[in-house]
């Protein structure tokens, strides 16, 4: 028996950026988009097949945002003694 909430659920994740190639996404379209993908899933509104399709979606989502993170944190330059130095994201240290 289907759910009473399953076809909003559905009709919010067609809405979405869902069919946005996800490297065209920008972090925080990625990251909204992958919000609601886990609201939904935890909801237990979607039915199985769509919950497969949103769960390789999301990850999909999570890769290119932790890609998206770590380009930016190879990217943070320091200010130290009047001079730019690359901040080196594993030790919190500078170079």
């Amino acid at each position: 028996m289907p759910r009473p909430n399953s076809e909003k659920a559905v009709d919010l994740a067609a809405s979405g950026s869902e069919g946005t190639p996800i490297g065209k996404l920008k972090f925080e379209a990625a990251l909204a988009e992958l919000e609601e993908i886990v609201r939904n899933m935890e909801g237990g509104r979607l039915p199985l097949e769509e919950s497969l399709a949103a769960y390789r979606r999301g990850s999909d989502l999570l890769k290119h945002c932790q890609q998206q993170l770590s380009d930016a944190e190879r990217q943070i330059q320091i200010l130290e003694d009047g001079s730019l130095r690359a901040f080196e994201a594993d030790t919190g240290e500078v170079r």
